[in-house]
């Protein structure tokens, strides 16, 4: 049974690195969680180390420079990991051609510009319109306040037809911007696959990030067993499942997106609405806590 927690140091003490989500834990798109950001501060200080992991379709440069303009101190965290992270290094890799049909707003163009040194030497990718594609890069709607994954079944067919895999750079379905919710790059891949495209992914809740990691630690003399590791997130099929995928204790946030299903008191969670509805998901994370503190 799920252990509810009233803050991270009930728990923090048994883990010495947090793999921590950042959109429904550490911020809401436009505000840091104050709470949040003493909770990570304070496990840095007790000795931990502290990997921001985002399924944001941008590389970590764009993610810290997002976090700077909002205030978040450097002392709160190690490293940065981002799904366009993961992505980015299958793009340039040429995982789906070397012509891509870019499908997302102008705010992800880090993902094209911002190449690590050790794949400059990687063949250019091209971005190119659909006629001419060899496969797809997804970072979400071109524009995110109007556009629904319907927008999108039309092209989408004539992409199935032609065989043209696609790459989502992030895997998330929705986020909450504010008070308000708009759709991923994870629910545009959702309606291509069910139309018979190929997908990949490489965020949260799959494999590479999780890789990324513990590279990233690794460079900075940090190595650790999964076992060592504490998951926090408010994503059930990303956050929650890839812990559990990964064999890594997580940390349930109820106040994210799930918030209105747990009761009126975002910071009290209603045990037996949280409990049963886990249950119904087929997942068993092993605490939560309606904000991170």
């Amino acid at each position: 049974m799920t252990r509810i927690i009233n803050a991270l140091e009930e728990i923090g003490a048994r883990h010495d690195v947090l793999y921590c989500d950042l959109w429904g834990c550490l911020h809401d798109g436009r505000r840091l969680y104050p709470a949040a950001v003493a909770a990570l501060r304070g496990f840095r200080a007790r000795g931990g180390a502290v990997v921001l992991m985002t399924n944001a379709p941008r590389t970590h440069h764009a993610v810290a420079r997002r976090l700077d303009q909002m205030g978040l101190p450097k002392d709160a965290y190690d490293v940065i990991v981002a799904s366009g992270d993961a992505t980015q290094e299958a793009m340039l890799m040429g995982a789906a051609g070397r012509k891509l049909w870019h499908i997302g707003p102008g705010k992800d163009e880090d993902l094209f510009s911002e190449i690590p040194e050790a794949l400059a030497d990687q063949p250019a990718i091209e971005r190119v319109g659909f006629d001419q594609a060899e496969g797809i890069i997804c970072t979400g709607p071109y524009d995110e306040a109007t556009e629904t994954p319907e927008d999108y079944r039309g092209r989408f067919l004539s992409a199935q037809v032609r065989g043209l895999p696609m790459l989502s750079a992030n895997p998330d379905l929705v986020v909450d911007y504010g008070d308000k919710r708009i759709y991923c790059a994870g629910a545009l891949a959702r309606v291509y696959e069910e139309m018979g495209g190929t997908v990949l992914s490489f965020g949260k809740p799959h494999p590479p990030i999780y890789d990324l990691a513990r590279r990233r630690l690794g460079e900075r003399g940090i190595t650790y067993r999964n076992d060592q590791v504490l998951a926090v997130g408010d994503g059930i099929l990303t956050d929650i499942a890839g812990a559990q995928m990964e064999g890594i204790e997580a940390l349930f946030v109820t106040g994210g997106l799930e918030a209105a299903r747990f009761g009126e008191d975002v910071e009290n969670p209603d045990a037996a609405a949280l409990q049963a509805w886990l249950a119904d998901e087929g997942r068993a994370p092993q605490y939560a806590i309606g904000r991170l503190r």
